[in-house]
C-alpha cells in the first residue's frame, strides 16, 4: 500500500473550515475560499422524510415546495426574483434524513442573499390558496414518480428490504396523507423541526471579514433552543432489515433487473464506510472490475452492472444492480453470488486494492471542488456532528489491507445476507379478440 501514500497525501490540503455555534444551538460552518467568485449558502434542517409521524407522509417534501411559494417579508416568486438579480441561483433537495435548502450568488451579495435565504427558510407564510394549489403539483410528482418503471423498481427494493421503517416509503410520501394536511400541520412540522439545535448554516467561497457579526444579527438567532428528536425514536427501534429474494413484474419495464442490498454501518461510521466504497469499487467500477469484467466483457450476459452505497443516518445500504434478458436472471445471479463468496476465500489483489484507492480518493476530491459542493458536505458534516476538517475521510483508506477488507468487509456483503429483487417486464395477456389486456 505504500504506492498509494504519495497520492492520499496530495489531496489533504483544502480550505480550512471553521466550526461555531450561535447561543441558541445553532451550528454555523465556513470555508473561506478566497479565490471563488460565488459564494454558496446552504442551511440545512434535520427535517427529512425519516422524521414524519404517521399520517405526516410526504409533509417533509411538500414543505420544501411550499418555502418558495412566500414568507413574511417575501411575496410568492419573489425570493427567486431577488437571488436572479443579484446574479444568484437557487435550489433545494429533501432527503431520508435531512433537507437543505441553499443559494449561489456572487461574493459581494452574500449579506443580502443571507437574509433573504433564511426569511424564506424560517418564516413561510404557509398560505392556503397556495398551498391547495401546490398539493397538487405535489400530487402530480407523484404520480409521475408512479409512472416510471425504473423508480418503482428501487422504490419496490427499499420496501421489501426496510419494511415499515420510515426509510422503506417513498420520501415524497403518499397521496393520502398529503391530502389530509393542511398548513395548520405543515406549521406544526415546521415548528418542531426547524428548531436552533436541528438546523445549521455553511456558507462556502469568499466569505465577509464580519460573518460573525452578520450571522449574530440574522434571523438564526430567533430560532427557538428547544430539545426535539434528531430523528423519529419510534421508528429508530423498528429498524429491521429484511433478508430473502422477491419476485416482481412492472409494466412497461424495458429490461430485467437484479438487485441485491445489504444493510452495513450507518453514516457515523465514516473508516467501515471507506472499507466499503473500497470493496464495491473492487467488484463493480469500470470495466477492470471483478463483476463487469466477469458478467459483462467475458460472458455477456449483462447489458449493466453497478454498484453503489446509500449512506444514511440509521443505517447505510449496498445496492447492486444488473440489467439482462429475462433469460439469463438464474444464470447472472449465480455468477453474481459465485464472485461474491470467492472474494471472501480469495483477498483482494494489491493491484485491484491501488486501483480502488485511486478511484475512491478521485471521487472524493473531485466531488468538493466547487464552493456550492464544499458547502453541501461541510453542512451535512455538521447538522450530523461530524466537525472534522474537509478531506478528514481520505485518512481512513491507507488503514484499509486486503486482509483487513476480507476480515471486516466482504463478510457483511455475502450473498445470504442480501435482500434480492427480481424484476421483470410484466406479461402481457390476449383476449380472446386478440387485444392485449
Amino acid at each position: 500500500m505504500g504506492l498509494c501514500y504519495p497520492l492520499i497525501a496530495s489531496f489533504i490540503e483544502g480550505p480550512s473550515i471553521q466550526h461555531w455555534s450561535i447561543k441558541n444551538g445553532t451550528r454555523c460552518v465556513m470555508a473561506h475560499m478566497p479565490e471563488a467568485s460565488l459564494t454558496c449558502i446552504d442551511f440545512w434542517c434535520k427535517a427529512g422524510s425519516s422524521s414524519e409521524n404517521s399520517g405526516e407522509e410526504g409533509i417533509a417534501h411538500f414543505l420544501e415546495h411550499m418555502v418558495f411559494k412566500g414568507s413574511r417579508s417575501l411575496g410568492a416568486g419573489e425570493f427567486d426574483l431577488k437571488i436572479e438579480a443579484l446574479g444568484g441561483s437557487s435550489n433545494a433537495a429533501t432527503g431520508f434524513d435531512d433537507v437543505h435548502f441553499y443559494v449561489l450568488v456572487p461574493s459581494i451579495s452574500t449579506e443580502i442573499a443571507l437574509e433573504h435565504l433564511l426569511d424564506l427558510v424560517l418564516t413561510p407564510s404557509l398560505e392556503k390558496d397556495s398551498y391547495t394549489t401546490e398539493r397538487e403539483v405535489v400530487l402530480e410528482e407523484i404520480a409521475q414518480y408512479k409512472d416510471q418503471p425504473d423508480e418503482q423498481v428501487v422504490q419496490r427494493l427499499l420496501s421489501e428490504c426496510w419494511g415499515k421503517h420510515p426509510y422503506g416509503r417513498p420520501i415524497l410520501g403518499f397521496e393520502s396523507s398529503l391530502r389530509a394536511t393542511n398548513p395548520e400541520k405543515m406549521r406544526e412540522f415546521h415548528a418542531n423541526r426547524f428548531t436552533a439545535t436541528n438546523c445549521c448554516l455553511a456558507v462556502a467561497g469568499f466569505i465577509p471579514k464580519n460573518i460573525n457579526e452578520i450571522l449574530l444579527n440574522s434571523a438564526l438567532c430567533e430560532l427557538e433552543d428547544k430539545s426535539i428528536n434528531d430523528i423519529n425514536k419510534s421508528s429508530l427501534s423498528n429498524i429491521e432489515f429484511k433478508t430473502g429474494v422477491n419476485k416482481i413484474e412492472i409494466q412497461r419495464l424495458e429490461s430485467s433487473r437484479i438487485l441485491m442490498a445489504w444493510q452495513v454501518p450507518p453514516a457515523k461510521e465514516q473508516e467501515i464506510i471507506m472499507g466499503i466504497d473500497l470493496v464495491s469499487t473492487v467488484l463493480a467500477e469500470g470495466r477492470n472490475s471483478r463483476l463487469v469484467q466477469r458478467l459483462r466483457e467475458e460472458l455477456r450476459l449483462v447489458e449493466s452492472i453497478e454498484m453503489e452505497i446509500t449512506i444514511l443516518e440509521q443505517g447505510s445500504l449496498v445496492i447492486l444492480e444488473a440489467c439482462c434478458l429475462e433469460k439469463n436472471i438464474e444464470k447472472v445471479t449465480s455468477e453474481i453470488n459465485k464472485e461474491l463468496i470467492l472474494l471472501g476465500e480469495i483477498q483482494i489483489k494489491e493491484e485491484e486494492l491501488r486501483r480502488a484507492v485511486q478511484l475512491v480518493s478521485n471521487g472524493l476530491y473531485f466531488g468538493l471542488e466547487t464552493s456550492s459542493q464544499i458547502a453541501s458536505f461541510i453542512g451535512n458534516q455538521s447538522l450530523w456532528n461530524r466537525e472534522q476538517p474537509l478531506l478528514e475521510s481520505l485518512k481512513y483508506i491507507p488503514r484499509w489491507t486486503p486482509e483487513k477488507l476480507a476480515k471486516r468487509i466482504i463478510p457483511l456483503l455475502q450473498p445470504h445476507l442480501s435482500c434480492t429483487l427480481i424484476a421483470t417486464p410484466e406479461k402481457l395477456i390476449k383476449n380472446n379478440s386478440g387485444n392485449l389486456i
